[in-house]
């Protein structure tokens, strides 16, 4: 990661990339995962958005739209270290963190790294191993390291994982724990593609994989220069206090069990200097955190049961709409827009 970012005058940070190579290099992203993903802008930029914040992406949807395409396009997009992890029942948290291993000749143990070791890391069908083995990248995702038999290895710079999984009434699926959805920052649904881009997708591929052809258009110096420039994009304290006074009522809200963590404040914000930085903009705007709220708190939302009620009953609307509400209810301070 770049450590050459100056801090302003204002306090903000200096990009690293000048804006123009930003634009020219993201735009050369979408238009690679693109070449695979048609007809999904909004899900392309969602998860380059997040790629951009240094956070972790969660893809949930039905069998068979694209969830594992989109997460393979975009890693492949970027010339850097890229593992898949195929999760199953009987994976192990071993066979993704890695395990030590005695050496008969050196008569000492020696750790053999597993595939979390990487820069970006696809969990396919995350929610079909056991929680144990879930659990174990609860300390990668949130503190870059793996501890194994009391040793901690740092994880490589920077670190993403894309994971997908199938909605939960699907055949054997485990529900992730609140402690895991809450380490991704944003979670997306891919959808049906319409028939337009369905018919083309059965002619590009009768052959073979669009997949095939896609090559890297930034190197791994390119995106950790990308994420720093994001980082520089400049928040100011009324949008900031905007972020907090939406999660703050998603604590309050009597429809919700499990309101937002300041976790979740804090990706929110990082998310929208993203969306500002993908939109040619070096400060982040309310409409930003607006358009972040569903996705960036929608997973680690519950909604209360109703009283009195069977356990299936929720109190009122579905999570979306009440972020929505949430969201259309909590007032913008004045000044909040740009650099004020």
């Amino acid at each position: 990661m770049p450590t050459n970012v100056q801090a302003g005058s204002d306090g903000a940070l200096a990009p690293v990339m000048p804006r123009d190579v930003f634009y020219a290099k993201t735009r050369a992203i979408l238009t690679s995962v693109e070449t695979v993903i048609d007809g999904k802008r909004e899900a392309v930029e969602m998860a380059l958005t997040v790629l951009l914040a240094e956070g972790h992406l969660l893809i949930e949807d039905v069998p068979g739209v694209g969830k594992t395409m989109l997460a393979r396009a975009l890693a492949r997009s970027v010339d850097c270290s890229v593992s898949r992890i195929q999760f199953t029942p009987d994976l192990l948290p071993a066979d993704i963190t890695g395990v030590s291993v005695y050496n008969q000749a050196t008569r000492e143990f020696e750790f053999k790294p597993g595939p979390v070791f990487a820069n970006i890391v696809i969990g396919d069908e995350i929610n079909r191993a056991s929680p144990k083995t879930q659990s174990a990248l609860l300390e990668s995702m949130e503190e870059g390291q793996v501890t194994v038999d009391g040793r901690s290895y740092q994880l490589a710079t920077p670190f993403i994982v894309v994971a997908t999984q199938n909605p939960i009434e699907m055949e054997g699926t485990y529900p992730l724990p609140e402690a895991q959805r809450d380490r991704f920052m944003a979670r997306i649904s891919m959808g049906y593609p319409d028939a337009g881009a369905e018919l083309a997708m059965l002619r590009t591929r009768e052959t073979s994989s669009p997949l095939l052809a896609v090559e890297p258009v930034v190197t791994g110096s390119d995106l950790a220069d990308m994420i720093a420039t994001t980082r520089s994009v400049y928040a100011s304290r009324a949008v900031e206090q905007y972020a907090v006074a939406i999660a703050q009522a998603t604590r309050e809200d009597r429809e919700l069990r499990l309101g937002a963590s300041p976790r979740a404040t804090l990706q929110l914000v990082r998310a929208s200097k993203a969306r500002a930085a993908l939109d040619g903009r070096d400060f982040v705007l309310p409409d930003d955190i607006d358009a972040l709220a569903i996705p960036v708190l929608g997973h680690r939302l519950i909604a209360a049961r109703r009283a009195g009620a069977g356990s299936s009953v929720l109190s009122g609307g579905s999570v979306p709409d009440i972020i929505a509400r949430i969201v259309a209810d909590t007032p913008v301070s004045l000044g909040s827009a740009g650099r004020a």
